[in-house]
């Protein structure tokens, strides 16, 4: 797998039917080990390890709804009364951040409403607050940690 902007974990991996799986600590299972995927569980390990937000928190790969479509987002993050906080969108880490994917999380983040938007490849972070009473968007250097919440 690739070497990421991310900070290691100690990940589990298998081989079965000719393919690579990693395990979901928040999902408990394995899943097949896409590029993707290997950033989105860098991801998570980042926010529950570096950043102290609770397992509970946390929900991979849930289901939205946007102009009578049904989406995925890669990860969404709630505050304590289970609100979205956060939104973040991963991509394989050969996938460039350009405009159209910080379009495709904003859109997803028009549904949920969350303050925090991320889009990441795992080599390169996009922060984002979202006020969205002012209709602004703002760039951030780093994310809140959880104890901000």
């Amino acid at each position: 797998m690739y070497d990421l902007n991310l900070p290691s974990f100690e990940y589990q991996v298998k081989k079965a039917d000719d393919r690579y799986w990693i395990f979901d600590v928040l999902r408990k299972k394995y899943l097949v080990l896409t590029p993707e995927e290997w950033v989105r569980q860098h991801f998570v390990h980042h926010l529950l390890r570096d950043l102290a937000y609770p397992r509970a928190l946390i929900r991979v790969e849930g289901g939205l709804s946007y102009n009578q479509l049904s989406k995925r987002s890669d990860i969404v993050v709630f505050d304590r009364l289970g609100a979205p906080w956060m939104v973040i969108e991963c991509k394989a880490p050969t996938q460039p951040i350009n405009q159209n994917t910080v379009h495709q999380a904003s859109t997803y983040n028009a549904t949920l409403r969350a303050p925090y938007l991320v889009v990441t490849n795992g080599l390169s972070h996009y922060y984002f607050q979202v006020d969205w009473q002012e209709n602004k968007t703002e760039r951030l250097s780093s994310l809140p940690a959880y104890i901000s919440l």
